[in-house]
């Protein structure tokens, strides 16, 4: 096991193989096992507020760099990042970490990881937090299908398809890019008419997005310093996969179709996420007495946005600490 410098003092990088890949992960504190997944375009780093917290209360908390990021390895083939390699990596994870049991925590594309992982895992995943994008077992029908039958065509997942054309766009300037994106999704972004939901017509991820004059409060320099070097050096195509793999694990997944997760779980979202916009969100939380019988709060902070743990992240850490010592 490698130890690397780590830029957060009393967070350590250490790097292990699991499930045939090297993964690097942070990690703080001693104490029944917290697992944190981040999502796109993000790193560990993402929850460094959380694991800080968190570790200071009594709990062993690791992040990892996910498949494709960071310094996780990045294996070329696209069909290598679907939704049962990813799950597979997280129970590995806590196999090498010497651990049999972890209450896993997801945001964004971390959520979907952690909810599956709940699912298919429940004897290693004893509760279950997702942040941002709400659980739905798997359905009859998938999501790039669904968006076509609406007649949807330029909605960024869809744009995300064709291998090199997203990566072309976000590392010409990986920097601005990444400012872009952060900002325009998160709380403080007002513009009316702005996002990258949907795209303009011929137009790319960046077109439709707001370059703040200044970073957000909670989002530093030093904070974009290291994404953008991290992503500077990997590329965007390991995340970017992870979308050209939907219809993948939705056909994968069939086996499990309609099965509810039963473990503790809590879901946490902001007011201004657009996630919460998407069509189906709304259906999914109303399904939760159904799909998360083991529900033990579902959050909707208001004002906030997508960055749910970065831009309030004191709320956040009160949510999962009560969450965790109700265990």
């Amino acid at each position: 096991m490698t130890l690397l410098d780590s830029p957060i003092a009393g967070i350590t990088l250490k790097t292990t193989t699991a499930n045939g890949i090297t993964m690097r992960y942070a990690e703080a504190g001693s104490g029944p096992l917290v697992l944190f997944c981040h999502g796109w375009p993000e790193s560990w780093y993402s929850w460094r507020h959380q694991i800080t917290a968190l570790s200071a209360a009594g709990f062993r908390c690791v992040a990892p760099d996910m498949r494709g990021y960071g310094g996780t390895d990045a294996p070329p083939e696209i069909e290598h990042y679907t939704l049962l390699h990813i799950v597979g990596d997280m129970v590995e994870l806590v196999k090498q970490l010497g651990e049999t049991q972890a209450v896993i925590v997801g945001h964004d594309w971390g959520a979907p990881a952690a909810w599956n992982s709940a699912m298919l895992r429940p004897d290693v995943f004893r509760a279950v937090v997702g942040m941002s994008v709400p659980w739905t077992p798997s359905g009859h029908v998938d999501l790039l299908s669904a968006l076509a039958k609406l007649g949807i065509r330029n909605f960024y997942i869809q744009y995300f398809q064709k291998p090199g054309v997203a990566e072309a766009e976000l590392e010409r300037d990986v920097r601005t890019a990444l400012r872009r994106i952060y900002f325009t999704a998160s709380g403080e972004m007002k513009e009316r008419g702005k996002g990258f939901a949907q795209l303009p017509e011929g137009g790319g991820l960046l077109d439709n997005t707001v370059d703040p004059p200044a970073l957000p409060a909670w989002l530093s320099e030093a904070d974009l310093d290291y994404y953008t070097a991290q992503f500077t050096r990997t590329g965007f195509r390991g995340g970017l996969n992870w979308y050209r793999n939907l219809t993948r694990s939705w056909s994968l997944f069939g086996p499990w179709r309609g099965l509810p997760i039963r473990q503790p779980s809590m879901f946490i979202a902001g007011s201004r996420d657009g996630v919460l916009r998407f069509p189906a969100s709304q259906a999914q939380l109303d399904a939760y007495p159904q799909t998360l019988p083991g529900l033990r709060g579902s959050h909707i902070l208001d004002g906030a946005g997508h960055w749910i743990q970065g831009e309030r992240p004191d709320e956040v850490n009160r949510l999962l600490l009560a969450f965790l010592k109700g265990l």
